[in-house]
């Protein structure tokens, strides 16, 4: 399998440095809990919050509903639940890519049963190609309407995520 070039490594890193700063704005004075889901959003993740400017706490989740191919499942399958308590608290949950929308809307319904002060979304990657369940983004780095991507954290059975640039996957 090759891969092109879909979004090169400084442009990614110019928008998340755009997120960055809007997550900074709109937190201003807060103390936000970021959650991460594991593993495609590390990248994504470790950038974003270097390029805030607010103190925020950190944790993370782990959920798939992947496996080894290129389409989801169905099934979701927790892995890890965060272990900062979220009552009360500004929540932002920070994903790399939101494809069928399944595994984050299992994530957003999860976490809102344990009565955050607010939740919102942090994507990537938002991808319609196969979008199943509809979940809000609030901060968006790019739209990208199909093929299988891989880099910057993406991968395809766990390889292609050390890639610096964001490519479609070519078999």
């Amino acid at each position: 399998m090759k891969q092109k070039v879909l979004i090169p490594h400084e442009k990614i890193l110019e928008r998340v440095r755009e997120i960055s700063r809007q997550i900074s704005e709109d937190y201003w004075g807060k103390d936000p809990i970021l959650i991460g889901v594991l593993n495609g959003v590390v990248f994504f993740f470790a950038d974003l919050v270097m390029g805030l400017s607010i103190p925020v706490r950190m944790d993370f989740i782990k959920a798939s509903s992947y496996g080894s191919g290129m389409t989801s499942s169905g099934q979701i399958k927790m892995i890890k639940d965060v272990d900062l308590p979220v009552k009360d608290q500004d929540v932002i949950i920070i994903e790399d890519i939101v494809d069928s929308g399944l595994t984050l809307k299992s994530i957003v319904e999860t976490l809102q049963t344990r009565e955050p002060a607010s939740l919102k979304v942090c994507a990537l990657i938002d991808k319609g190609e196969r979008r199943e369940h509809q979940v809000d983004i609030d901060y968006c780095g790019f739209t990208v309407e199909k093929g299988f991507l891989v880099g910057y954290g993406l991968d395809f059975d766990e390889k292609f995520r050390y890639l610096r640039d964001i490519c479609v996957l070519e078999s």
